[in-house]
């Protein structure tokens, strides 16, 4: 079969196919206990995904260069390393969940490099002087990894502020350093979940009757975050000690989930973007004799690896979890998207050339 017809048969099935998953997960979020929903649903990204290699691999060898020259392929690239690193986020959280975030924007990416794209756009050019290098593999496809990994995070923290409706939920220790401890300058918190022995403050007045109370809930229930929820929310407000969240069970235990498994796919990103930043700089030196000009993508992908590294900073250090990391997290994924696209759409730099002219 001619290569060029495989490519554009491939770059329309895998529009369909993540089309029709992004579906499965929305209907089997909606209507939970369909058979086989899920499952057909992970397989659907999963075929989409090595629609997407086959389509870059039969590019690679129609052009004779790793695909990543324009971009077309890089947003192809793009949507690959989304459903790569969406597989590896399911898989770690157990969560099906996690497809309703990341499939809408895999969808939406591989529909606008295969159908909104003019054809000059797709097809393959000759490599311009300065990208005839073997950096043009190492040093790109890490920053594109990086950038999917990123972009998962950052949407599985979103996630976590849509089922935690925004409000300050503090969670079990998932950030490193961070069971028991709390920061001086948080506010003080009238519970905590980090361990079944750790009640909750009483009640100016609270009998011995309560406290037997909260031991039989722990020993009969098993589960401190229901035991906790409950005996507070059972509460008459305090003067001086705001109302706290009612969230129910089921939706503390997603949102906590969503919260360590968008730190968990963060941190995995943030060391390969530094590794393609430096990689970046040396190819630089080698291309153009000067490791850092700051040219605007090279000051966006900066801006970038400085609030991924504030996020990192502030959970591993400060013990920050739930909703003040999830919007930074949130504010990078607006970043990431600038660094990736935005400037090239602009203002022009040495960055410019294989996509928008």
């Amino acid at each position: 079969m001619n290569l060029v017809a495989l490519q554009n048969g491939l770059d329309n099935i895998s529009f369909a196919v993540l089309f029709a998953t992004m579906l499965m997960y929305w209907i089997g979020a909606a209507f939970n206990g369909i058979p086989y929903l899920w499952a057909l649903s992970t397989a659907g990204m999963a075929i989409a995904n090595l629609c997407i290699a086959a389509l870059l691999g039969a590019r690679w060898l129609d052009a004779g260069y790793f695909p990543l020259s324009n971009l077309y392929e890089s947003l192809f690239f793009l949507a690959w390393g989304i459903t790569t690193i969406h597989l590896i986020a399911e898989n770690m959280s157990k969560s099906r969940l996690v497809g309703v975030a990341t499939s809408p924007i895999a969808m939406g990416i591989a529909a606008f490099a295969a159908l909104t794209l003019p054809s000059t756009m797709q097809s393959s050019e000759p490599l311009v002087p300065a990208l005839k290098s073997n950096w043009l593999m190492m040093h790109v496809s890490v920053m594109m990894l990086s950038y999917a990994a990123l972009m998962v995070g950052s949407l599985l923290a979103i996630a976590f502020l849509v089922v935690s409706g925004g409000q300050n939920v503090e969670l079990r220790g998932s950030s490193v350093g961070s069971g028991g401890f709390r920061s001086k300058n948080d506010p003080a918190r009238p519970y905590r979940l980090q361990r079944a022995s750790d009640f909750v403050p009483q009640p100016q007045g609270a009998t011995s009757e309560s406290s037997s109370a909260v031991e039989r809930i722990f020993e009969s229930n098993g589960s401190t975050k229901t035991a906790v929820l409950d005996l507070v929310t059972s509460q008459p407000s305090q003067a001086g000690v705001s109302e706290l969240p009612t969230l129910s069970p089921q939706r503390l235990s997603l949102a906590e989930t969503l919260d360590n498994i968008s730190y968990r796919i963060i941190g995995l990103g943030f060391p390969l973007l530094t590794i393609g930043i430096i990689a970046g700089a040396v190819w630089a030196n080698e291309a153009w004799g000067s490791y850092w000009s700051w040219d605007p993508k090279e000051t966006w992908a900066l801006i970038t690896w400085l609030v991924f590294a504030a996020y990192l900073h502030a959970r591993i250090t400060k013990g920050w979890q739930g909703r003040r990391p999830a919007i930074l997290a949130a504010t990078g994924f607006v970043v990431v998207w600038i660094c990736y696209l935005g400037v090239n759409l602009l203002g022009k730099g040495l960055h410019s050339y294989g996509w928008f002219f």
